[in-house]
């Protein structure tokens, strides 16, 4: 071998070397002595207890869900161990409400309200009303399992809504929509196009059919209306709007 090609092996080598050095150097991780913020930890929230349910009364209960809705609308919701949150609810339930809701997938409960697992009983149906499952799933949240408030909330562009006014007939629908046209019945002293292309007078049959569901579940169930005349629970109204994430108590 001559000097020459030694040379160009010895060269290659140490260029080899210095790069294998410089990639290590780019690919080593940050220092992990540095303080993490303790900002961004998940917070370890504790489930609710027996005892810290007891103490909750109906109006805290819509102070908490308001509280919440305000921080989902800021983009400023709680950071949640869940995993903890997880192991900590196996043993017990005990939530501050029950929440009936639409199915819609643009509402996603819990998080509207910045809650986290075992805080919420939630009930979905299109259109949001009540039938006898669902009034014996509220009777269990509040009567059995200790719940402070019963919320119905229906929302902005509710195609079950829309279906209602439209008449649909289409298979089961049919049937389900039977629940929401007394709503739309009663909506016709409502000034304006009485069309499911208004979307004033689908938002006014929205409503109306919230406060329907609430005269409904009190009138169907004699546990709830107890429950209500005692002050133990509150039953309200809310509308969900869409653009903005806002939850507007009735």
């Amino acid at each position: 071998m001559t000097k020459f090609s030694l040379a160009l092996i010895c060269l290659f080598a140490t260029g080899t070397f210095l790069s294998c050095q410089n990639n290590a150097s780019r690919q080593q991780p940050e220092n992990t002595s540095k303080p993490v913020d303790s900002a961004l930890k998940p917070l370890r929230e504790k489930v609710l207890t027996a005892e810290e349910q007891k103490a909750l009364t109906p109006d805290r209960v819509i102070e908490i869900l308001k509280e919440g809705n305000q921080r989902f609308r800021s983009n400023n919701t709680t950071l949640r161990d869940h995993s903890a949150m997880v192991r900590d609810a196996a043993a017990g339930q005990y939530p501050k409400a029950i929440v009936l809701s639409c199915v819609d997938s643009r509402i996603p409960v819990e998080d509207v309200f910045d809650r986290g697992i075992g805080d919420l009983f939630v009930a979905r149906v299109a259109g949001n009303f009540v039938n006898t499952d669902i009034l014996g799933s509220m009777e269990f949240a509040c009567k059995v399992s200790g719940a402070k408030l019963v919320l119905v909330m229906g929302h902005e562009a509710c195609g079950a809504i829309k279906a209602a006014i439209d008449n649909v007939k289409l298979g089961n629908i049919t049937a389900m929509i039977n629940n929401i046209t007394p709503a739309v019945a009663q909506s016709q002293d409502f000034q304006g196009e009485k069309s499911s292309k208004n979307e004033a007078f689908v938002e006014w049959v929205a409503k109306k059919n919230v406060l329907n569901t609430i005269t409904t579940l009190i009138t169907k169930s004699a546990i709830l209306k107890e429950m209500a005349d005692n002050g133990e629970i509150k039953v309200i109204g809310a509308y969900y709007d869409l653009h903005t994430g806002e939850v507007i108590f009735l």
